[in-house]
């Protein structure tokens, strides 16, 4: 009897092993990446959701030459040379030409330049057959020049000063003499402002501007053209010395009078001659 029962547990036992399935378990490959959902409201006030990809698959901040201190910089980064090559093409320094547009456009954050790529603030005036935009300037609404791409802005921008009568005394200056083209644009009636001519120069001489002219002239540009006033200066021994007036010194370093005090600095840029 003992045996017959030993037999029958030996039955049961293997039976109950044979009947148990293996179970393994393995990792996916697949990787799922995490998604976050943000909800929104549309116009008409109905949430709606908005699929975001993963925070780690952003691209990161580059610190490339690209990240100027100032749009100014960025804008004389970009134009520089096209303002040359029109300095070349048509006989306006390009100096001139960056100072106006940085002046004109807001550096090229204005919505002129913007939405129309004009640059220089130029109106429709009679005979334009091109692209127009419409901005409040002197009067509301007034017409404005539009351009498909802003060199084109920069090349109407030679044409408009070389093929109207009232600018043709520009291009008696020696190309060099900024001063003296800031102040006959303005008295030809390019802008209104009476303080035109200082802004140009202003920029120009705070961007060094006029290195941009010497590269185009073959003129060995100098970025450390100023003088430290010493005991015993005046503006005729820096005149003498430099070669250069003195109403240009005065011009340039913004002076009303012709006093100095020690340990000025008195910019000094020699006006280029033709």
């Amino acid at each position: 009897m003992n045996r017959l029962f030993t037999i029958i547990c030996l039955l049961v036992i293997l039976s109950s092993c044979g009947s148990q399935k293996k179970v393994s378990t393995r990792k996916s490959k697949n990787k799922t990446n995490r998604v976050v959902k943000v909800t929104q409201k549309n116009k008409d006030n109905a949430p709606k959701v908005v699929i975001m990809q993963p925070e780690e698959t952003k691209e990161p901040v580059k610190d490339t030459p690209e990240n100027y201190a100032t749009p100014t910089d960025e804008y004389i980064a970009i134009y520089s040379n096209i303002a040359q090559d029109e300095m070349r093409n048509y006989g306006i320094p390009a100096s001139i030409t960056l100072a106006q547009g940085i002046l004109e456009s807001g550096s090229g954050k204005g919505r002129l330049s913007v939405e129309a790529n004009n640059h220089f603030g130029i109106k429709c005036h009679k005979g334009w057959t091109g692209g127009k935009i419409y901005h409040d300037d002197d009067e509301d609404q007034e017409c404005f020049r539009k351009y498909k791409n802003s060199k084109y802005s920069f090349r109407d921008h030679s044409l408009f000063l070389r093929d109207r009568k009232r600018y043709a005394g520009l291009f008696e200056l020696a190309i060099g003499d900024y001063i003296s083209w800031a102040k006959a644009l303005k008295a030809a009636g390019y802008a209104t402002d009476r303080k035109y001519p200082q802004k140009v120069i202003s920029l120009i001489e705070r961007y060094q501007l006029y290195r941009f002219d010497n590269e185009v002239l073959g003129v060995e540009s100098s970025l450390n053209n100023k003088h430290t006033v010493v005991s015993g200066d005046t503006l005729y021994s820096l005149s003498r010395k430099y070669n250069i007036s003195v109403p240009e010194l005065k011009a340039l370093n913004s002076l009303e009078t012709n006093n100095l005090f020690v340990g000025q600095v008195i910019y000094i840029k020699p006006i280029i001659k033709d």
